[in-house]
């Protein structure tokens, strides 16, 4: 038997083309619908504004010189009341104004060109206490939804108006003291405004029809390749996913490399600080001591004398000039790289010996593990800055050095018994404890001072397994 009814249409058996002709067409209407309101709602508030605007402006240039100091006085002269109703009833503000109030703070008509509305005290609207703080209020109102205040005269006329409220400002002081309410005839007003309505719509309603018609173009020719290349998306998704998948890796590698570039040069910008300062810096450091000294200055020392400490100053800015020259070659302390740990102690201890003439006791573990480059320079650099330190504040009394290593540590103590110096005196710019901090924290090393009246004690330590390979 024959069916009556035809099979309902299902929605998923309809192509993509023709879901969005029926999905996309009440979307597109709907769209059009609320964009055209809004445009025009715009629209209207802007134009209303702006010629509310321009008319409050030039009522207020018309009627603000006729008014007296509204702060000062309560009520209108005889005079100002004759001068508004001669501006008001004639000329341009005559034939453009419908009605017009002269509102004081209170809710007081101080004016209107309604004479029974004069002296009245009527209860405030929300407009009116908008003017009130300064702000003007516009709107445009058909003759239906003009306020029943007073009179029935703007309601009865027939006739578009605009509404406006206008704060009047004290000159000097920019204080509210009234506001001005009147209605403009808005016949012209409300022609242009119907007219921008209009070429509103029109263009929501063209942009609309366009743009839905050039997205059907489109989806209609995307539907007719989609079939055909849904197989090879289908083959082509496993090697997107495999080439995501390395994509991935090779961007961790990357950061991890950037992240591994970024700290080396840091560390070598701090290290190559530290070189300098620790090292030529030091040296010529004590050439100047030994120059400002005594020895040098006075002229009752024995030329034997005088001449020896020449010798050993020219010694310390020749070797200050080495250390500069090597620096430069990119060769840092080649001396050291072959020397085990109490040799590099030694020669450290040797060297600072000859250069200040004091004495330093000198303790040690039997126990030598081997270093790192980096470690040698730091134990030679922190022994040379401290050894340093000690005899500039301490004046070389009581200094001693003791090294210890318990298999996991290496730690290095100096220390005098001098008069100690002040922590906070030490200039931000200062590179010498700061950079030797820095220089021991950066392999992964502790580094502490402590100072008082009986003297000076600087450690370091160095864990090995936290240190580079050698």
């Amino acid at each position: 038997m024959r069916r009556l009814f035809a099979k309902p249409v299902r929605w998923t058996s309809l192509s993509l083309a023709q879901q969005f002709l029926l999905l996309g067409g009440l979307v597109s209407l709907g769209a059009m619908i609320i964009v055209g309101a809004f445009v025009s709602s715009l629209i209207e508030t802007a134009v209303t504004r702006n010629s509310a605007a321009s008319t409050a402006l030039y009522v207020d240039s018309v009627i603000a010189p006729l008014l007296p100091d509204m702060q000062t006085s309560d009520t209108l002269s005889d005079s100002v009341k004759r001068a508004l109703d001669e501006t008001l009833g004639q000329g341009a503000l005559g034939k453009r104004l419908m009605s017009f109030r002269l509102w004081r703070p209170d809710g007081t008509i101080l004016y209107s060109n309604e004479k029974n509305l004069i002296g009245q005290k009527l209860e405030i609207s929300e407009d009116l206490r908008t003017a009130l703080t300064g702000t003007m209020v516009a709107e445009f109102d058909d003759v239906d939804d003009v306020d029943d205040v007073g009179s029935e005269t703007e309601r009865d006329s027939g006739l578009p108006l605009l509404e406006i409220y206008n704060p009047v400002l004290q000159p000097w002081s920019g204080e509210v003291v009234g506001v001005l309410e009147f209605y403009e005839v808005a016949t012209d007003f409300q022609h242009s405004l119907n007219h921008a309505r209009l070429q509103s719509w029109l263009a929501v309603i063209a942009f609309t029809i366009s743009f839905f018609a050039i997205l059907s173009v489109l989806v209609f020719r995307g539907s007719r390749t989609i079939d055909s290349q849904r197989r090879t998306l289908r083959q082509r998704v496993d090697e997107l996913s495999e080439l995501l998948s390395q994509n991935g890796e090779l961007h961790a590698r990357v950061q991890r490399a950037t992240q591994r570039t970024t700290a080396l040069n840091e560390r070598y910008l701090r290290r190559l600080g530290a070189e300098l300062h620790d090292g030529p810096a030091q040296l010529v450091a004590l050439a100047a001591l030994k120059i400002d000294s005594d020895i040098v200055s006075s002229p009752r020392t024995p030329r034997r004398t005088r001449d020896s400490e020449i010798a050993s100053i020219k010694s310390s800015l020749d070797e200050a000039m080495q250390e500069i020259r090597t620096i430069c070659s990119g060769l840092v302390l080649p001396q050291i790289e072959g020397a085990n740990l109490r040799e590099i102690i030694e020669r450290a201890l040797k060297a600072h010996m000859q250069r200040t003439g004091t004495q330093v006791e000198l303790t040690m573990s039997p126990n030598f593990p081997p270093l790192s480059l980096s470690a040698k320079i730091c134990v030679f650099r922190f022994l040379q800055e401290a050894l340093n330190n000690s005899f500039r504040h301490g004046g070389g009394v009581g200094q001693s050095v003791v090294q210890t290593f318990d298999d996991t540590d290496i730690s290095i103590t100096v220390s005098d018994t001098g008069p100690g110096f002040d922590p906070a005196g030490i200039l931000p710019s200062s590179l010498g404890l700061s950079g030797l901090r820095e220089r021991v924290e950066s392999l992964g090393g502790r580094f502490s001072l402590e100072t008082s009246s009986q003297g000076t004690v600087i450690a370091m330590s160095l864990t090995l397994n936290e240190m580079e390979p050698v």
